[in-house]
C-alpha cells in the first residue's frame, strides 16, 4: 500500500471468527490503475474517555503514568511495538493500526479533573508514549495542544517523545513549560537514510527534519535528546555511530536506544515487510534476533524485553556507550523535572472568596 507501512491486515488474536478476501476476484490488482489506487484513507473516530492518564509499574521505563491522546498512529512505522493493542478495539493491529484511529477530544477536560482531584500528587507525565502524539491527524485536532496548555496552567511537569515535525508548532508552550524545569523532549531518530525511512516509517518526519526539531527546540531553551529506537540487526544498526553524531551536533544532550521488539501480531507483520523489502536479508535479520532472545522472536521478560541479551546485545551496549561518551553525551545525572511548582488553577481562586 503506498504510503502504508504493511499491505497486512491480520486477524486480530481476540478474534474468534475470521474471513478472507478472494484475492482473483479482480479488484485493486493494478498497480498502474489510477481508478484503483494503492492507498487507503485514514478513518478518525471519537472516543469520550473516563480517564486519561494511564499509570504503570515497569522497572524498564523512567516513568509511571502518561497521556496518550490517539488510539492507532498514522505514522505507519512497521516495527510499532504498540501494534498489538489495537486489538483490545476488535481492530487488526495491520492496517487498521494505521487507517482507524481513535481521537480523544474530551482529554484535556478529563485531565483538569484529574489534576483537580484532591488524591493526586504530580509526577512526569509521559506525552504520546503508546502512539505519536505529533502523528498527522493532530494537525487538525490539536488534542496534544490541548493537553500542553493544561499542563501548562497547571505548572505540571511533562515529557514527550516524537517523531513528528508538527511539535514545532507548539514551540511557544514548550520552550515556557522548559523555562519552569516542566519539560523535555526526546525525538526518535532510527535512520538518516531516506529509502529506508520511506519503507520503514512512511508517514513521519524525513531525517533532517527530525535533526530540525532537535536544533530549534534546543535553540529555545527545551531540554532535548535522542532516542534510535528501534535497532534493528542488519537494518539500521550500522548507523549507530552516524546517528549519534548527527543528533549531538542537532543539539541533544542525552541519548539512548531500544532493541526491535516483536510482540505477538508484530512478528508477522515485521517478518512479511523483511520479505517484500529486504529479502535477500530477511533470514538473516530474523536468526538474529532470535540469537538476542533466546530462539524465539520476543521476550517480554522486565530486563530483556528493551534490550535482548548475548553478545550482539553487549556489542551494542558498548558500541553506543562508547560513542556517546566521545560526543560528551549522557554526561552526569539526567535533571530532573520539577513538581514543586504544581498548582490547582480552580483551587486557588475558590481560596480567594
Amino acid at each position: 500500500m503506498k504510503s502504508r507501512g504493511t499491505a497486512l491486515n491480520p486477524h486480530n488474536r481476540f478474534q474468534l471468527l475470521a474471513t478472507d478476501r478472494d484475492h482473483d476476484d479482480g479488484w485493486y490488482q493494478d498497480p498502474e490503475d489510477e481508478l484503483c489506487p494503492d492507498s487507503m484513507a485514514t478513518e478518525v473516530m471519537d472516543e469520550q474517555v473516563r480517564t486519561i492518564i494511564s499509570r504503570n509499574q515497569s522497572p524498564d521505563i523512567p516513568f509511571d503514568r502518561s497521556i496518550n491522546p490517539y488510539r492507532g498512529c498514522e505514522h505507519a512505522c512497521i516495527y510499532c511495538f504498540a501494534r498489538p493493542t489495537h486489538a483490545y478495539w476488535d481492530m487488526s493491529p495491520g492496517l487498521d493500526f494505521e487507517t482507524r484511529l481513535i481521537a480523544k477530544p474530551n482529554a484535556a477536560e478529563q485531565l483538569r479533573r484529574e489534576l483537580d482531584h484532591p488524591g493526586y500528587r504530580p509526577a512526569p507525565i509521559a506525552l504520546g508514549i503508546n502512539t505519536d502524539a505529533y502523528q498527522p491527524v493532530e494537525r487538525q485536532r490539536r488534542i496534544t495542544r490541548q493537553l500542553l496548555e493544561v499542563l501548562l496552567e497547571y505548572r505540571h511537569p511533562v515529557t514527550i517523545l516524537t517523531k513528528g515535525a508538527l511539535i514545532l508548532r507548539d514551540l511557544d508552550l514548550l520552550s515556557e513549560l522548559a523555562s519552569h524545569g516542566l519539560c523535555s523532549v526526546g525525538v526518535s531518530l532510527t535512520t538518516l537514510d531516506n529509502p529506508l525511512k520511506r519503507i520503514m516509517e512512511p508517514r513521519t518526519a524525513a531525517p533532517a527534519t527530525r535533526l530540525k526539531i532537535l536544533r530549534q527546540l534546543s535553540a529555545a531553551g527545551v531540554p532535548t535528546s535522542m532516542i534510535m529506537a528501534p535497532v534493528i540487526p542488519f537494518v539500521n544498526d550500522h548507523e549507530l555511530e552516524h546517528i549519534l553524531k548527527a543528533a549531538a551536533e542537532a543539539g541533544a544532550t542525552r541519548a539512548s536506544w531500544v532493541m526491535l521488539r516483536l510482540p505477538l501480531e508484530l512478528d508477522e507483520l515485521f517478518q512479511d515487510w523483511l520479505q517484500r523489502h529486504l529479502p535477500q536479508r530477511a533470514e538473516h535479520v530474523m536468526n538474529r534476533i532470535r540469537d538476542l532472545r533466546e530462539g524465539k522472536s520476543y521476550q517480554s521478560e522486565f530486563g530483556k524485553r528493551m534490550t535482548g541479551s548475548g553478545p550482539y546485545a553487549d556489542l551494542i551496549r558498548q558500541r553506543f556507550n562508547r560513542q556517546a561518551r566521545a560526543l560528551g553525551l549522557n554526561q552526569g545525572k539526567e535533571p530532573a523535572l520539577r513538581t514543586d511548582l504544581f498548582r490547582r488553577p480552580a483551587g486557588e481562586q475558590m481560596g480567594l472568596f
